[in-house]
């Protein structure tokens, strides 16, 4: 329900008197006043909430952003050291919201934050790897075996225009544009079955392992059409209906994928 700002209620006292023309004047002048006066309304994400924090958090969420990025671009590559003050001067900000960025950053993996060492940016393990990607292969054949044979008409324009932009893609050799169509393939799938835990465990899985991806894109070009093709052949199990084949496609997809990153050559 949204707040009407209003000026105060009127003194009763002013209408004691019914009989005095003057306070009866003022009265009904001032009674019509309020009910033309334009009502003032405050967005949702204001109530209960100090305007002022508004741009504090809009910091903080750019500082998070930016910082994230060049992690995941690896424009700051694991091992690097970071200085609150140099990145607060290069985001043109003060230090309390990179602050605030680099322990949400802690908290999700990126950097490790230590008194005696300073803040550093973290690799990716080949047991965190590993790991991630049992995950997601007994969630996407899960996905697919539900959603098999079941999209419609929208949702499968939407997987036919993203193997057209991967094709795209491909055949530029833009890595960075091929990593981030390959993450919305298979994250289409999982906002098809409509579950959104599924959907944000797979996103932050993704971002863990996102740079990893990006370099071994960059090691091997060819690996682009390689998995477009392999897109490809998820997608015409899962349109067709064929539920098995398309577990048995992503299973293979993954595994694929995970030995590429977990080589030697790679890491």
């Amino acid at each position: 329900m949204m707040p009407r700002v209003v000026p105060a209620l009127l003194d009763t006292t002013e209408i004691s008197d019914r009989f005095h023309p003057w306070r009866c004047c003022r009265f009904l002048i001032r009674t019509w006043m309020l009910l033309t006066m334009p009502t003032v309304i405050l967005p949702d994400s204001c109530s209960g909430t100090d305007v002022e924090e508004l741009p504090r958090r809009l910091l903080k969420q750019r500082a998070y952003d930016v910082i994230k990025q060049q992690i995941q671009e690896n424009e700051l590559t694991p091992g690097t050291f970071l200085s609150e003050r140099q990145l607060a001067v290069q985001l043109g900000m003060s230090k309390t919201p990179v602050k605030a960025a680099l322990e949400r950053l802690e908290s999700e993996g990126f950097v490790a934050v230590s008194p005696q060492q300073g803040i550093v940016v973290l690799d990716v393990s080949v047991h965190e790897i590993a790991d991630q990607f049992e995950i997601r292969l007994a969630l996407e054949t899960f996905v697919l075996r539900s959603i098999a044979g079941r999209l419609n008409t929208d949702q499968v324009r939407r997987i036919r225009e993203n193997l057209d932009a991967q094709q795209l893609a491909a055949d530029n050799e833009n890595i960075s544009a091929a990593v981030e169509l390959d993450a919305e393939f298979h994250a289409l799938f999982c906002e098809f079955m409509g579950n959104l835990e599924i959907v944000r465990v797979m996103a932050r899985l993704r971002e863990r392992i996102h740079r990893v991806i990006m370099h071994v894109f960059r090691q091997d070009v060819s690996r682009l059409k390689v998995s477009l093709e392999e897109h490809k052949s998820i997608a015409a199990a899962v349109l067709h209906g064929d539920s098995e084949l398309a577990a048995r496609c992503i299973e293979e997809h993954l595994q694929y994928g995970k030995q590429q990153l977990l080589s030697p050559r790679s890491r």
